[in-house]
C-alpha cells in the first residue's frame, strides 16, 4: 500500500450510472463507475467516442446529474445538492479549462484572471496570485488585453483563472480538440505544470492518446465502464487498450 492510498482521495464516484432519454431512445451513459481521484495528480480519461468518458467528467464537476450513485468531492458529497448549493460549490471548488479562451476583451490579462473572483465577492490570495502568474510565465503580461497576446498567452490567461481561487479540482474537456500541435503542446505543459510546481489535481478528457502519455494516471473508458486504470503508461501501452 502507498502513501497515497493512506489519504482520503479528493474526489470520489461511488456506483455511479447516467442515463439519458427512456423506452427506445435510452441511452446509458456510466454504468455503475466506482473510482477514487488524489490530490496532487493529473489524470486523463480516454475512450472512443460515445464511450462515457466526457460524461464521467461533467458528472465528477457537477455539470450533470446522476441517475444514481454519489459523488464526493473535498469530502463535500454533490449529489443531491440543490442548483444553487452546486453553483456555489462550483464556483469554489472546481476550475474549469474550456476549448475557447473565454476572455473578456475589454479587460486586462490580470483584469480577466480576477474577474471569477471578484464577482464571486472573494478575497484574491495575492501571494497565490503572483505564484500562479509567475509559473505560467505572465508577469510582464498583466496590463496586455487579449488583442495583445498570443493565443498560447490567452490560453494562460484563461488557466490562471482557473487556478487563482486555488480549486479543489482543475477538469479540462478535451482541451486540446481545436489547437494545432504547437499549441496543444504548450496547453498540456501548462496543466503538467499546474500538477508539478502548484500541486493542483488535473482530470483531463482527451481522445489523444499522445496527450493522456503526459498524465500519471489513464484511465480507459468503453460503453459507460472503466476498462483500464494505467499508471504512468506510454502512448503505446494506452494504444493498446484504449
Amino acid at each position: 500500500m502507498t502513501q497515497q492510498d493512506n489519504v482520503a482521495p479528493i474526489a470520489q464516484l461511488r456506483g455511479v450510472s447516467k442515463i439519458y432519454g427512456q423506452g427506445s431512445t435510452e441511452v446509458k451513459a456510466l454504468h455503475g463507475v466506482s473510482v477514487d481521484f488524489h490530490a496532487g495528480k493529473f489524470t486523463a480519461i480516454m475512450g472512443p467516442s460515445g464511450s462515457g468518458k466526457s460524461t464521467m467528467l461533467h458528472t465528477l464537476a457537477g455539470l450533470d446529474s446522476v441517475t444514481a450513485g454519489t459523488i464526493t468531492i473535498a469530502g463535500k458529497q454533490i449529489t443531491g445538492l440543490s442548483d444553487k448549493e452546486l453553483t456555489h460549490f462550483r464556483r469554489d471548488h472546481i476550475g474549469f479549462i474550456f476549448q475557447s479562451f473565454n476572455l473578456i476583451p475589454t479587460l486586462t490579462a490580470k483584469d480577466n484572471i480576477e474577474l471569477p473572483m471578484r464577482l464571486a465577492g472573494a478575497k484574491i490570495d495575492k501571494n497565490w496570485l503572483e505564484q500562479v502568474v509567475a509559473s505560467l510565465e505572465l508577469t510582464e503580461r498583466l496590463t496586455h488585453k487579449p488583442y495583445q497576446l498570443s493565443g498560447g498567452q490567452q490560453q494562460r490567461v484563461a488557466v490562471a483563472r482557473a487556478l487563482v481561487a486555488r480549486p479543489a479540482i482543475l477538469v479540462a474537456d478535451e482541451p486540446t480538440g481545436n489547437l494545432d500541435s504547437k499549441t496543444s503542446s504548450e496547453v498540456l505543459s501548462l496543466l503538467r505544470n499546474a500538477v508539478d510546481q502548484l500541486q493542483q489535481t488535473v482530470i483531463m478528457v482527451t481522445h489523444d492518446r499522445h496527450a493522456a502519455a503526459i498524465a500519471d494516471r489513464v484511465l480507459v473508458v468503453r460503453d459507460g465502464q472503466i476498462v483500464a486504470d494505467l499508471d504512468h503508461p506510454t502512448a503505446d501501452q494506452i494504444a493498446q487498450v484504449a
